[in-house]
C-alpha cells in the first residue's frame, strides 16, 4: 500500500523543490504537449479535404513562430531531460550527482534551445 499524506493544495503549491522539482514538472508537461500536438495534427490530417476549416486553423498554428518557440522548449526540454535520466538509470553510482546533473542539463539546454529560437525567429523574419 503506498502512502498516505494529507497535504492541502495550498501547502503543495508552496513546495519549493527547486531544480529535482523543476525539471519533473517540466518534463510532464513536455511529453503532453507533444502528446496533444500529434493528436491534433492526426485528426487535423482526417479532416482535410473534407470541407471543414479546423484543419487550416490548426495548420495556421503551426506554422507561427509563436507555436513553434514554445513546442522546441517543450520538445527539447523533454528530449534532454530524458537522456539525462536514462544516463542516470543505467549509471546507478552516478545518483550522487543528480544535482550536478541537472545543471549541467539545463547548460546544455541553454545552448541547443537558444540555437533552435534563433534560428526560427529569423527564419520567421526572413519570411516577412
Amino acid at each position: 500500500m503506498g502512502l498516505k499524506r494529507n497535504v492541502g493544495l495550498m501547502t503543495a503549491l508552496r513546495y519549493k523543490g527547486q531544480g529535482p522539482f523543476l525539471t519533473y514538472i517540466l518534463h510532464r508537461i513536455g511529453g503532453l504537449g507533444m502528446a496533444i500536438f500529434v493528436t491534433t495534427h492526426i485528426l487535423a490530417t482526417f479532416v482535410e479535404g473534407k470541407g471543414w476549416q479546423i484543419g487550416d486553423i490548426i495548420n495556421d498554428i503551426y506554422i507561427s513562430p509563436f507555436f513553434q518557440v514554445f513546442f522546441l522548449f517543450g520538445v527539447l526540454f523533454h528530449i534532454i531531460n530524458g537522456m539525462r535520466i536514462t544516463i542516470l538509470d543505467l549509471f546507478p553510482k552516478l545518483i550522487l550527482y543528480h544535482r550536478q546533473a541537472i545543471m549541467i542539463e539545463w547548460v546544455i539546454f541553454i545552448v541547443v534551445y537558444s540555437f533552435a529560437a534563433i534560428t526560427t525567429i529569423t527564419t520567421a523574419i526572413a519570411r516577412l
